[in-house]
Order: C-alpha cells, then sequence, then structure tokens
C-alpha cells in the first residue's frame, strides 16, 4: 500500500477549511478540487484572480462548497499580508483545519558560481520565507481548532541535493528543516501536525520547466497524487507529525 491508494470518505473534510497555496494550477489545482469534492471549504490563494477563478469555476461545478479566493504574491507580501489573510478567514470562516505550502518558484538551473543573486533571494523567499511567515500567522487559529495539518509540498532535491539545482534545491532543504522544527515544538500539544510530501514526478508546470525534453506522457498527471495529500491534510492522518513522506514511494 501505498498513499496514492488511500480512499477518502466522500464527507472526509465536511465543516472543514483548508488554505491552499499556489492553488491556480497543477497539483494545487488538483488538490483544490479534490478537498472541495470531499466537503472542504477551499482558500485559494495565488498570484492573480483570473487563474483562480478558473479553479473556483470546477469547484462550483462539481458541487463543492463554495470557495473563496484571495490573490496574494508571495514575492511581494509582508508579514501584515499574512496577518490580514488570517484575519480574513478568521471572520470569513472562524476555523482553519488544514494548511498546504504548494506555491513554489523554480528559479533556474545553474551552476552554482553562475546563480544570478537577486534571483537566488526570490526563490528562497517564496520557497521559504513566505511558508514560515504564512504559519506563523495561521498558526493560532489552526491550534484553536485542535485538530489541524500543516504540509508542505516538498521537493525530491530538497532531501538530497543535486548539481544545478541552486537555490530551489537550498530552499526545500529548508523547509524540510523548518518541518521538522514545527512538527517538534508542536508535537506535545498534539493539536496541529506538520508533514512534508514529495509527489515525485508529475506533469506539473515546475516539473515539466525541469525536464523541457521529456515526454509529458510519462508521469502521472497531478490528480494521481491527491489521495496522498487528502490523507496528510485530513483526520485520517492524525498521529503523522514531523515525517518526510514520497506519494511514490
Amino acid at each position: 500500500m501505498t498513499l496514492l491508494d488511500y480512499r477518502a470518505a466522500s464527507d472526509l473534510f465536511r465543516d472543514r477549511v483548508v488554505l491552499v497555496t499556489g492553488a491556480a494550477g497543477g497539483i494545487g489545482r488538483a488538490v483544490s478540487v479534490g478537498l472541495a469534492r470531499h466537503g472542504a471549504t477551499v482558500v485559494l490563494l495565488g498570484r492573480t484572480v483570473a487563474t483562480l477563478e478558473s479553479v473556483y469555476d470546477a469547484i462550483q461545478g462539481a458541487g463543492g462548497p463554495e470557495p473563496a479566493i484571495y490573490p496574494l504574491d508571495l514575492a511581494g507580501a509582508s508579514l501584515a499580508d499574512y496577518e490580514e489573510l488570517t484575519d480574513r478567514v478568521r471572520e470569513g470562516f472562524g476555523r482553519l483545519d488544514g494548511l498546504l505550502h504548494n506555491a513554489a518558484e523554480l528559479g533556474t538551473l545553474t551552476p552554482l558560481a553562475l546563480y544570478d543573486p537577486p534571483l537566488w533571494a526570490r526563490v528562497l523567499h517564496v520557497n521559504l520565507s513566505a511558508p514560515f511567515l504564512l504559519t506563523r500567522a495561521c498558526l493560532p487559529l489552526m491550534e484553536a481548532t485542535g485538530d489541524a495539518s500543516i504540509l508542505f509540498t516538498s521537493a525530491r532535491v530538497g532531501r538530497r541535493a543535486r548539481a544545478y539545482w541552486g537555490a530551489y534545491a537550498v530552499a526545500y532543504a529548508g523547509v524540510e528543516g523548518l518541518m521538522q522544527l514545527l512538527a517538534d515544538e508542536l508535537e506535545s500539544g498534539g493539536r496541529v501536525r506538520v508533514n512534508t510530501l514529495d509527489p515525485g514526478p508529475v506533469r506539473s508546470p515546475i516539473h515539466l520547466r525541469s525536464y523541457p525534453g521529456e515526454d509529458p506522457r510519462q508521469r502521472l498527471g497531478p490528480e494521481a497524487v491527491v489521495p496522498a495529500y487528502l490523507y496528510l491534510l485530513g483526520p485520517d492522518g492524525r498521529g503523522v507529525n514531523g515525517q518526510a513522506l514520497s506519494a511514490q514511494g
């Protein structure tokens, strides 16, 4: 059995609220639709309203609970922006049961000696600093629910760096450390669990950009890894904490 074999109950996320970053496409879109299909109210976070509206329409067309659209560019957002987001979620829904950090910035596949410093800073900010700031802002609201899940989409090169992956690999090594630290701090309370998930090779925008010569038909579509996300974000994943997991084994 793998995480991809998990089958969620149809009402698994009923009355639950889940915030998804990078919700406009790829894995973020697929997971958002999957969450709604199982009863979740999804807060869709992305850079532009237009791209998020497509996900909104897909959820509404499938009969899911009405989602919320929240446009925010993580590259330029401040602590105040994240605190305002949390306040809006609290005012609108009164709770936050799940937080999926899925937004990502690839940067370039470049030798370290040639890596552009401003791009390095941007990739580290979007992939590592922004999730920290958003988690910091959301944590009190999530602790109040008593059974919440924080899940970071991770990457294989964050667990074992490879040449030319630059800031992307370094940022996700940091994400793994952030998860471990936060899971250890929260373990005694048991109200919020924290994990990372490497989805493996998937036909996502980042994977396609990373391997432009690869036949995309060789890879799973984003929908194939949704069961792993549902398990870790939902109540069936209760007790799983501090784990670096892989969707495809």
